[in-house]
């Protein structure tokens, strides 16, 4: 069903968006907007803490969302939004709001009301399914607190001024595919010999053999991110989340939380999740050759795959974010919000890093005295890489 067209006073044109039937659920008790709320899975009054179980359908109890065919999928382009806006009218107070077009769940900035809009359009298809959140922004607000204390080389500065009170409830579009794969892989395994060098030398020298084979494995929910909004490298420090502990799409689950529409489509997405299916597939491939030829090292030269048997859901994951400014910079944050994994992005305080690398030499030094300058070093080093690690971070 299109969306009706309206233009605003600069002719700029806007899409009339409808709301669901189901966006407002009134309180029983005091008339209150009720939110979904993470604690028991059902509704909740935040006024007079009036609770109520989400309803299911007629035929009995709602299943997680089906798995659809990819090779018979009409929907599969990108949706490029761009800088598109709709307006919504409140069904409580009547009041206009203009929101980003990638939005399907807010509230409404006058009244407090619930606002879940029709969640497809000419376009895009529905969510098939939706993960709720389990944890309320406070227990978030614990999760990030701990991670950031542990960033050992982020300014403390930096920590007092990131405060967990301003956490956002999203819920992001997410696609997930199944699918059978068969390799057709060529490589190389090493087996590694002493060989002497002088009187009381020995070097390890690896002989490296050619080797091919084909390698068979099924891959469940690989996870893509349906929105260009966000860093896959900030997404990839909350991931993963337990996709088959999903529900059938309904709004009163988004309900009190901002939820998007995708951006990124299905075709685009499944070239991606064949980018992360291929580096998984490698490093099992040369896990196999190890084992088959018992050797010490191996390497993958060449992979093709197939797939066949491919399904896809269309799901809405449920993530806490937030932002922080130090010294004019923003920062990110995010909190898995069925998980509590917490990530993000951190500033790095040098000074902290030279002192520890100064520590680290001046405690290699001493310890040189009594053990071999190797070990020391190789210590030393494998310590480094831990600080380049967090450094990043």
């Amino acid at each position: 069903m299109a969306n009706e067209k309206i233009m605003t006073s600069t002719g700029e044109e806007l899409n009339l968006e409808k709301t669901k039937r189901e966006t407002d659920r009134k309180c029983p008790q005091c008339g209150g907007v009720m939110d979904f709320d993470p604690k028991t899975g059902g509704l909740h009054c935040p006024y007079c803490d009036y609770a109520e179980e989400i309803k299911q359908e007629q035929s009995g109890e709602e299943g997680p969302a089906q798995e659809l065919d990819y090779a018979s999928a009409e929907k599969t382009e990108n949706c490029d939004w761009g800088a598109k806006k709709k307006v919504v009218i409140c069904k409580a107070c009547g009041a206009e709001s203009v929101y980003d077009e990638l939005q399907i769940a807010n509230e409404c900035p006058y009244c407090g009301s619930n606002q879940v809009m029709e969640e497809k359009n000419e376009q895009t298809m529905a969510p098939g399914g939706v993960v709720p959140f389990k944890l309320t922004a406070k227990e978030a607000a614990s999760k990030f607190t701990s991670w950031i204390k542990g960033k050992l080389f982020c300014p403390r500065a930096a920590k007092e001024s990131a405060k967990p009170g301003a956490f956002k409830g999203v819920y992001l579009p997410y696609w997930t595919f199944d699918a059978h794969t068969k390799s057709r892989y060529e490589g190389e395994y090493g087996i590694d010999r002493k060989v002497r060098r002088g009187k009381d030398e020995e070097e390890i020298v690896t002989d490296w053999y050619s080797t091919s084979g084909t390698y068979v494995e099924d891959f469940d929910d690989e996870l893509v991110l349906a929105s260009g909004r966000y860093e896959q490298s900030l997404m990839s420090d909350i991931e993963p989340f337990n996709t088959a502990d999903n529900k059938s799409y309904k709004p009163e689950y988004v309900a009190g939380f901002i939820a998007e529409r995708y951006s990124v489509g299905l075709k685009e997405a499944f070239e991606k999740a064949k980018e992360f299916i291929k580096k998984k597939l490698e490093a099992n491939i040369e896990d196999k050759i190890r084992r088959e030829h018992h050797a010490d090292h191996s390497r993958v030269k060449r992979v093709e795959t197939r797939y066949s048997a491919v399904t896809y859901k269309y799901l809405l994951l449920p993530v806490w974010l937030s932002s922080y400014q130090y010294k004019g910079k923003v920062y990110h944050y995010m909190v898995n919000g069925q998980t509590g994994k917490a990530g993000g992005e951190t500033p790095t305080s040098w000074l902290r890093v030279v002192i520890a690398v100064a520590l680290l030499c001046a405690i290699g030094f001493l310890v040189s005295e009594y053990v071999e300058v190797g070990i020391v070093f190789g210590v030393i080093t494998l310590i480094l890489t831990v600080i380049c690690y967090f450094t990043k971070m």
